[in-house]
């Protein structure tokens, strides 16, 4: 083949390229209006003829036939993706071996380098979905490790050369981004932190998605195509790990970044569509709403947990010596810091988001609440990040959502009233959380939303209950005979707390009175126990002159506590659940019927003095 011939192949080839750039393209504009891979098939199809045609010319002896090897090996990467894009997995695994294959031992060579880290990132996605995250992760670290040596600081002066320049274009939108291997580089991290996910090592996949946010917003100030929602939503969900791991002071940063990237969405939005009222405004304000919602809602969590923490810390202390208590702790801590010093989130940070962000971080604290004081404004900015969340998450629209959000006001309700020193402001937290479960309740069809029903009619049992503790105490400590006000007040919050856990029961579809017959899903076997024993507890507690009454409710009482009994005995497994609830009611069981035949005996008595009197 004469020189002339391969510089007419090499322009074919070019031009070839060019019509796959337009055929993709096409496809992204006008994908919904074509047969679903039409476009990208006939693209495979040029591309096989570029294969061919590139082999021909190396073989031919072109002068530049490493160029040629880079040039096929970005053939080969663009099927390879093309196949997976038709779900035709190996053939694209297969593309993107033969990528990495010719281009062995030129990794680190700028020609190369962005070619070899894209199709290790592809077979990354493969692997990956192939439910083989040990395998994705070799070939991810294998691209980070290039991204490193590459990066060096010996070789920082190379330029990776463009996919598109290897053709002899320079227009192209790829040329755009004028940090692609920096682009690149962002991707593997990012697949990393599904990967890490995937193997359980739920720390280092928050490092790597954090990393990952980071490295968006500093390619932002260069390109300036960041997604402000998507970033947003992502830098939330990432602060919900921090917190269940009790690193409160990050999740209180990445929430803060979250809040300040949606807050100039908006400004952006505001300003691009401040005389316009079209449908893609429309749209993109809806999907604005709609994340906001979602990052309030982590807000709220954040405030929950923390008031929940802060519970549970008081009441181990309040077992334990203080000084004790204090040594423990301190051991334990160096403990934990000596073996988990690689585990530590305090560098996760945003730096060239510090001063933009503090007043989103301001509004509330990341430090253990101590006293009423303390969590007073964390309960008062869960309300408002409640409030905002149900301005989008309405009942008659979103009635799942709006439910979860009725029950975690219903929970920070219930952390707050720990705080709370005053008994009458107790029952009325108390009180608050009875109003806004009924009310929502009463709206729900259990038909339809069965498991809400259920979980709300569990949470009313158990608040008033709460409620029921608080007045017996005071009814106990009291030297006054209480009034008939206040009897039929403690009569009326075990009567409905009795309600509520039986409209759980009843609405188990193999419920029965028969624990011997019956057997709980998984699901529901804990709960459903519980409420047998509540029941049992709170026919115990109400108060009546009347024998007869007394005697009826100690039967009922019996009756649930036998309920655990029995079904424990032929369920092994709901025995250990119930461990220390079985043993009370073991306990309980051996006392009340004694009660029973007192109360028996003197019905007998009182019948017969009657008789007598006549």
């Amino acid at each position: 083949m004469s020189s002339d011939q391969i510089h007419e192949k090499l322009t074919s080839i070019t031009e070839k390229y060019v019509k796959v750039k337009e055929l993709l393209d096409e496809q992204q504009t006008f994908g919904s209006e074509r047969e679903p891979y039409e476009l990208k098939y006939k693209a495979i199809g040029i591309l096989k003829e570029m294969e061919i045609d590139l082999n021909n010319a190396i073989n031919s002896g072109i002068q530049e036939k490493e160029k040629g090897f880079i040039m096929l090996a970005i053939v080969h990467l663009n099927r390879g993706i093309l196949h997976v894009d038709t779900e035709e997995l190996k053939a694209g695994e297969d593309q993107f071996m033969k990528c990495i294959d010719l281009l062995k031992d030129r990794e680190l060579e700028p020609e190369a380098v962005l070619v070899v880290l894209s199709a290790l990132n592809q077979l990354g996605i493969i692997w990956s979905r192939w439910s083989q995250p040990a395998k994705a992760k070799a070939f991810l670290d294998r691209a980070e490790r290039i991204y490193k040596d590459f990066t060096d600081t010996k070789k920082s002066c190379q330029v990776p050369v463009s996919f598109a320049s290897h053709f002899g274009i320079t227009d192209t939108q790829e040329d755009l981004h004028s940090k692609p291997l920096e682009r690149i580089h962002t991707l593997t991290l990012y697949y990393l932190a599904q990967v890490y996910g995937a193997l359980k090592n739920h720390h280092k996949s928050a490092v790597y998605c954090h990393m990952t946010l980071c490295r968006q917003l500093e390619e932002n100030d260069v390109i300036k195509d960041l997604d402000y929602i998507e970033w947003a939503l992502n830098a939330a969900t990432l602060s919900q790990y921090f917190m269940k791991n009790e690193g409160f002071p990050q999740a209180k940063h990445h929430l803060a970044a979250a809040s300040y990237i949606l807050k100039k969405y908006e400004d952006i939005m505001k300003e691009k569509h401040i005389e316009t009222e079209s449908e893609i405004a429309a749209a993109e304000y809806e999907r604005f709403k709609h994340r906001s919602a979602d990052v309030a809602r982590c807000w709220a969590k954040y405030g929950i947990l923390l008031l929940s923490l802060s519970k549970q810390r008081l009441l181990q202390k309040a077992e334990k010596d203080e000084t004790d208590l204090q040594d423990s702790t301190d051991s334990q801590l160096d403990s934990k810091a000596e073996k988990d010093s690689e585990r530590s989130f305090d560098d996760l940070k945003f730096d060239i988001l510090m001063d933009d962000i503090k007043p989103f971080a301001d509004e509330i604290t990341d430090a253990y609440l101590l006293d009423f004081n303390d969590a007073r404004p964390v309960f008062l900015n869960v309300q408002k990040w409640l409030d905002q969340a149900k301005s989008y998450y309405t009942l008659e629209d979103h009635a799942s959502d709006y439910v979860e959000i009725i029950q975690d006001m219903s929970q920070a309700y219930k952390y707050l009233s720990f705080f709370e020193e005053m008994e009458d402001r107790q029952a009325k937290m108390h009180k608050r959380r009875v109003d806004i479960l009924e009310a929502t309740v009463q709206e729900l069809n259990p038909q339809y939303y069965k498991i809400a029903c259920r979980q709300i009619w569990m949470e009313l049992g158990e608040t008033y209950s709460d409620i029921l503790d608080i007045k017996l105490d005071r009814l106990q400590i009291s030297e006054d005979n209480p009034d008939p006000h206040a009897l039929t007040k403690i009569n009326h919050l075990a009567e409905s707390a009795i309600k509520n856990f039986q409209l759980f029961l009843n609405s188990l579809e193999n419920n029965s009175t028969d624990a011997k017959t019956v057997t709980f899903s998984d699901d529901v076997v804990q709960p459903a126990l519980g409420a047998y024993f509540q029941m049992g507890r709170l026919y115990n507690k109400i108060i009546t002159p009347d024998k007869s009454i007394q005697l009826e409710n100690t039967q009922n009482s019996i009756n649930a506590y036998r309920f655990v009994i029995d079904y424990c005995e032929t369920h092994p497994k709901a025995a250990e659940l119930m461990k220390q609830e079985l043993t009370l009611c073991q306990e309980i069981v051996n006392l009340l019927p004694m009660k029973a035949d007192k109360l028996r005996q003197e019905l007998m008595n009182s019948g017969t003095n009657l008789l007598t009197a006549f």
